[in-house]
């Protein structure tokens, strides 16, 4: 299953588990961060109920427009909506599951784990103003590394996108520079000359795959999965950290699900020593009033299950479960206001 499931995140987009779109039980659509979970769970839940889920991945600024256009149950974003664009929408917001967003590299003779960066030469790197893998800056940072006179290609998503948002959100708080010339969001304007856009973090890894001397930036599973070299990251503690489900975990432990607006936290450039900088969760938005009342009572089922029974197959993906204390808080605070 693990290969034909990652095999389908490089070919792209559409998890059905049911004849089509609409014999599904439930319809979602959205980010690609959270997929491959996603796609591990409804297996799991149409084996243990019978029901069936057809989750889009097309990002998280499509999940957005679906969900607010009515196509779907459920829409996902890795960049949560403001508290109040929530309400006025009149919908709700909550984390799903927690995972890392990695810098993925391809540069031969160099193996994964073993560079290391700052943030702020990374930031550089995709600015632009780092052009070549042996820069003195990069070099610095790994004595003893053998880095090769090559050119860096940035390869970067082509579409609106919460992994984008969260990359680049860390990317403002490490750099001025990043910050003031081009900002956070879930697309920008990339800067660096040599570079190569991709449809979700399938399209990423692929092209990073395949181009010598790329470097992009994806979901965790789809860099270990793929085989794809990952980056060590030096973090808000100044500790070169290795992307894990501990480090991401590490990086959400001082969350307080509860007392933020609308569940809207971001996990980026956290404190300890063990944290990876770059942690993120992956929100859920529904209508209070849905359309379609039995689907999305059929939505909050699938959720709830994933909650209690899906924690083992998260963590085999390395993504890292929503803890109890906010699974209750999303069953008796944010459930409770979907008029079923």
């Amino acid at each position: 299953m693990r290969t034909t499931l990652i095999k389908s995140l490089v070919g792209g987009a559409v998890l059905a588990f049911g004849l089509n779109a609409v014999a599904a039980d439930i319809t979602g659509a959205g980010a690609s961060f959270p997929y491959p979970i996603y796609a591990k769970w409804a297996e799991a839940y149409k084996a243990a109920t019978g029901k069936s889920l057809n989750y889009q991945s097309i990002g998280s600024s499509g999940g957005i427009k679906q969900i607010k256009a009515k196509t779907v149950d459920f829409g996902a974003s890795d960049d949560p909506v403001k508290a109040a664009d929530v309400e006025k929408d009149g919908m709700v917001q909550f984390p799903a599951i927690i995972g890392g967003v990695v810098p993925v590299y391809n540069v031969p003779g160099v193996p994964s784990g073993s560079l290391k960066l700052s943030g702020q030469v990374l930031a550089d790197m995709f600015m632009g103003s780092i052009v070549k893998w042996n820069d003195p800056k990069i070099a610095a940072l790994n004595p003893g590394v053998k880095l090769p006179d090559q050119a860096i290609t940035v390869s970067h998503r082509a579409d609106g996108s919460g992994t984008t948002a969260l990359f680049t959100t860390y990317l403002s708080e490490v750099s001025k520079a990043w910050e003031q010339k081009v900002g956070a969001g879930k697309t920008v304007k990339w800067p660096a000359a040599a570079s190569v856009g991709g449809k979700g973090n399938a399209g990423v890894a692929a092209n990073v795959s395949k181009i010598k001397g790329s470097l992009g930036y994806v979901e965790y599973a789809y860099a270990k999965k793929n085989n794809i070299p990952v980056i060590a990251l030096q973090n808000k503690a100044g500790k070169f950290v290795q992307p894990t489900s501990e480090a991401f975990a590490a990086a959400a432990a001082g969350a307080d699900w509860a007392k933020s607006p609308a569940m809207a936290l971001v996990l980026t450039n956290q404190a300890g020593a063990a944290s990876w900088p770059i942690t993120g969760a992956s929100f859920i938005l529904m209508y209070k009033q849905p359309s379609n009342t039995k689907a999305s009572k059929e939505a909050v089922a699938f959720f709830d299950w994933a909650f209690k029974n899906g924690g083992k197959m998260a963590d085999e993906l390395d993504y890292v479960p929503m803890p109890a204390a906010a699974t209750d808080y999303i069953r008796k605070t944010v459930w409770s206001k979907i008029k079923h």
